[in-house]
């Protein structure tokens, strides 16, 4: 806002002093961690990083930079903050209906393939491709690759262990696409805990990888990025589809969230338009 007199108003310029502030914390993190969040979306990034700097009882962002550039410990609680694992077992389930009826068939042509889930967070959505592989009869021709950037969400993934509570919205969203068995059957509760078959990560693979730093490192027939370029700003929404197209066997399928779309349309052509499918030109 401007006052009359041509002067900014205090609170504009009290969000153009943090705006600068978030820069440097960003700037000095990637320098300093080689985590690069510099061109995340900055609504996000202020608003996760005002939530940190209430829990570490801080005053302003620039007294958070200098309590993380200095403290490997505090990097890692706002990694944590930064990095928004929110996922579910078959989330948006009717996207997994059509990844069953219309993609799976094409794998199957093939002798073997490769699938990436990009961002996979906690491993929800890599046990649920997993899972919907052994329903085909396609387990054991698929590697799974699911990565992510932060380490300690990849344990998690990992162990194949979430919440019991969640499972009666996970068979529910089993249910919806079309699921072949009883999903009870996937998993053992233990505890407050339910934990997946074991066998089910026998051709999955975790590793870390971030989307604004790191290149291709294989070629997939199928790549997943759901819910992830939302926190993106257009320059690392586009180096991320690019790294895709990099990464893509000719035709292959890209599948992205609900809010999302492709930018480069010479790249990419809509194979479902509803359900964010995207064909490899």
């Amino acid at each position: 806002m401007i006052a009359r007199d041509g002067a900014a108003t205090p609170g504009s310029a009290v969000d153009a002093v943090e705006k600068v502030e978030v820069e440097l914390l960003l700037e000095g993190i990637y320098r300093v961690y080689g985590y690069d969040f510099r061109q995340y979306a900055l609504g996000s990034i202020r608003r996760r990083a005002r939530h940190r700097m209430e829990a570490e009882r801080l005053g302003t962002v620039s007294a958070l930079q200098s309590l993380v550039l200095r403290d490997a410990d505090a990097m890692d609680r706002l990694l944590q903050d930064f990095s928004i694992p929110v996922t579910e077992m078959f989330r948006d389930p009717d996207v997994f209906r059509e990844l069953r009826r219309r993609v799976l068939p094409q794998l199957a042509r093939l002798p073997s393939f490769r699938i990436w889930h990009a961002g996979c967070a906690t491993g929800e959505e890599a046990y649920s491709m997993a899972i919907m592989l052994r329903e085909e009869g396609l387990e054991g021709r698929g590697t799974i690759y699911a990565t992510d950037m932060n380490e300690e969400l990849l344990e998690r993934a990992r162990l194949g262990s979430y919440p019991v509570g969640r499972m009666k919205q996970y068979t529910s969203n089993y249910l919806r696409a079309e699921g072949r068995q009883p999903f009870s059957e996937y998993y053992a509760v233990d505890g407050d805990d339910a934990c997946f078959d074991p066998s089910l990560r026998k051709h999955i693979v975790f590793a870390r990888h971030n989307l604004a730093t790191d290149h291709s490192f294989n070629e997939f027939h199928l790549i997943l990025c759901r819910n992830v370029l939302i926190y993106f700003n257009a320059q690392l929404q586009a180096r991320a589809l690019r790294l895709f197209r990099e990464s893509m066997t000719p035709g292959g399928t890209l599948a992205l969230g609900m809010r999302e779309a492709v930018l480069q349309r010479t790249d990419w052509e809509e194979l479902d338009a509803a359900h964010r499918l995207y064909k490899a030109v």
